[in-house]
C-alpha cells in the first residue's frame, strides 16, 4: 500500500503553487496525495513567514500536527515554504517534532526527503533558492475552474517593512514559452480563469527581456481558445504603463479589474517605505487608469501604524480612501518583522494604536463597499459558478468584479436548469448583503 501524504498551504497564491508543485513531484514519486494531513502517514505544512501573524499560524498549523504524531496518527511531519526558509534553525530547535525542514530551494527534491524521513533519517535541506523550480506540473488545489499562473518569483522592490526579499531572493522571471505551455496545460484541464501573479507582477520580462513584457505576455494568454477570463493581481504602481492600461482596455478576456497594492498615500510615509510617490501621482494615476477603463475594478491594500506615521498622515489616509472610493481595498496594521529596516526604525506604534487605525479604515471601506453594491441593483452580471451553499440554500460564483480567496462574492437563486460548477451564467442583480450581492439566475 502506497505511504499518503497530505499537504497544507498556508499564505499567498504564491505558496500555493510552490505547493501544487511539491504535490505533484510526491505525487509523481509514488505517494498517494490525500485531502486531509491529519489523516495521512506524512503530512507537509507549506508554511508562510510574511508577517507575525502569518507565521504564528504556520505554528499552530504544525505543533496540532505535531499533537497527532505523539498521539501515533501521523507517521513524519515535513516543514517546508517561508517559514523553514527563513526559520531554519529555530523551527528544528523549537518544534524537534518535525522529520524533514527544507528550504525553498529543496522544493524539488521533496520527494528524497520523504524517503529519507521514512528510513528514520531527519533530514534539513537548505540549498540556494535560486535552485527553487519555478517551472513543473502541478496538482491544482484550487476549484477546477480557476488557477494562479504565477509569471516570476523573487523580489527587489525592498521595500522597508517586507522581508520577501530576504525569504525569496531576487526577481526572476520565467520564459515566455514556459508560462503559456503552463497556461494551455491548466485551460486543458478545465481552468476558465488564470489570475496572474509575482511578487511585482508588472516587472515581468524585464531581468530577462531587457523591458517590461507583461502586456505582451497577457496578449498570448489571450489567444489561448477555451481561457474565458485573464485577472492580473500584485501590480506595483510605479510600473502601470500607457501600453498595460491599454492592453487591459482592449482585450475581452482581461477582466476589467486591477490589483494595485499602494501601501500608503503619503510622500514621507512611502519614503520611510522606500517606496516612490504620493498622493498626487498616485491620485492621477488612479483617475487616469479609470478615465481609460471607466467600468474597472480597482483593488489596493494599505497598512496602518507604519513606524513614525502621525495622526495627521493617518487622516490623510483615510481621506484619500474617501476620495478615491476604491472598490476593493485591505487595510493591515503593520507588522514589526525583524531583520527588515522598518524593524529597526525608531517610533514604532503601539499595537493598540495601530490596530484601531487598521479598523478604522476597514470600516470606511465597508461603507464604500456597500454604496458601491447599491448601483448594481437591476443591473446583470457574467458570474463564473463556484458551487451550492447548502446553508443559504443558493449558488454562489464570482463576477468579474471579485478575485478569489480575497473578494466578495455573488449568491443566485435559478428558475431553471442547474447551472454546474465552472459555468458562467447571467445573474440580475436584486440586492446585497453586506459587500456580496444578491440576485437571479436568468433562465
Amino acid at each position: 500500500m502506497s505511504t499518503t501524504v497530505g499537504f497544507v498551504s498556508l499564505g499567498c497564491a504564491k505558496n500555493r503553487v510552490d505547493c501544487e508543485m511539491m504535490m505533484n513531484k510526491v505525487r509523481e514519486g509514488g505517494f498517494k496525495l490525500i485531502e486531509d494531513a491529519a489523516m495521512a502517514d506524512i503530512a507537509v505544512i507549506n508554511t508562510c513567514g510574511f508577517i507575525e501573524s502569518a507565521k504564528q499560524e504556520s505554528i499552530n498549523e504544525i505543533l496540532e500536527l505535531s499533537k497527532l504524531k505523539e498521539e501515533g496518527k501521523i507517521k513524519k511531519i515535513v516543514v517546508t515554504g517561508c517559514l523553514a526558509q527563513r526559520y531554519a534553525e529555530e523551527i528544528r530547535t523549537l518544534i524537534p517534532e518535525a522529520d524533514v525542514v527544507l528550504g525553498l530551494g529543496a522544493n524539488g527534491d521533496i520527494c528524497d526527503a520523504l524517503n529519507k524521513a521514512l528510513l528514520g533519517d531527519i533530514v534539513e535541506s537548505f540549498p540556494s533558492i535560486e535552485n527553487m523550480p519555478l517551472n513543473g506540473k502541478r496538482v491544482q488545489s484550487t476549484l477546477q475552474h480557476y488557477a494562479y499562473l504565477r509569471v516570476a518569483d523573487g523580489c527587489d522592490n525592498c521595500c522597508t517593512y517586507c522581508a520577501i526579499p530576504l525569504i525569496r531572493g531576487h526577481f526572476r522571471s520565467r520564459k515566455m514559452e514556459d508560462i503559456l505551455e503552463e497556461a494551455q496545460l491548466l485551460v486543458n484541464n478545465g481552468v476558465k480563469e488564470l489570475n496572474v501573479i509575482a511578487q511585482d507582477t508588472t516587472r515581468y520580462g524585464e531581468d530577462i527581456y531587457g523591458c517590461l513584457m507583461l502586456p505582451a505576455l497577457l496578449k498570448e494568454l489571450c489567444r489561448i481558445e477555451g481561457l474565458s477570463w485573464v485577472r492580473i493581481l500584485y501590480c506595483y504602481p510605479d510600473r502601470i504603463t500607457d501600453e498595460l492600461i491599454e492592453t487591459i482596455k482592449t482585450e475581452e478576456k482581461i477582466v476589467k479589474y486591477l490589483d494595485l497594492p499602494l501601501q500608503h498615500c503619503n510622500g514621507e510615509v512611502l519614503k520611510n517605505m522606500n517606496r516612490k510617490g504620493d498622493k498626487d501621482p498616485l491620485t492621477a494615476l488612479i483617475n487616469k487608469i479609470r478615465a481609460e477603463i471607466p467600468d474597472i475594478t480597482l483593488r489596493t491594500t494599505l497598512i496602518a501604524g507604519f513606524p513614525n506615521e502621525t495622526e495627521e498622515q493617518f487622516t490623510e489616509l483615510s481621506q484619500f480612501v474617501a476620495d478615491m472610493k476604491f472598490e476593493r481595498l485591505g487595510c493591515f496594521a503593520y507588522s514589526q518583522e525583524e531583520d527588515t529596516k522598518a524593524g529597526e526604525m525608531e517610533n514604532q506604534i503601539e499595537e493598540d494604536v495601530k490596530s484601531e487605525r487598521a479598523r478604522i479604515i476597514n470600516e470606511q471601506q465597508a461603507i464604500i463597499m456597500q454604496q458601491n453594491c447599491e448601483k448594481y441593483i437591476g443591473k446583470t452580471l457574467d458570474v463564473l459558478v463556484d458551487g451550492f451553499d447548502r446553508y443559504a440554500e443558493c449558488y454562489f460564483g464570482r463576477s468579474v468584479l471579485d478575485a478569489p480567496e480575497v473578494d466578495p462574492c455573488v449568491f443566485f437563486t435559478i428558475n431553471g436548469d442547474k447551472p454546474k460548477q465552472g459555468d458562467i451564467v447571467r445573474v440580475t442583480i436584486t440586492d446585497y448583503l453586506d459587500c456580496d450581492l444578491v440576485g437571479e439566475m436568468e433562465a
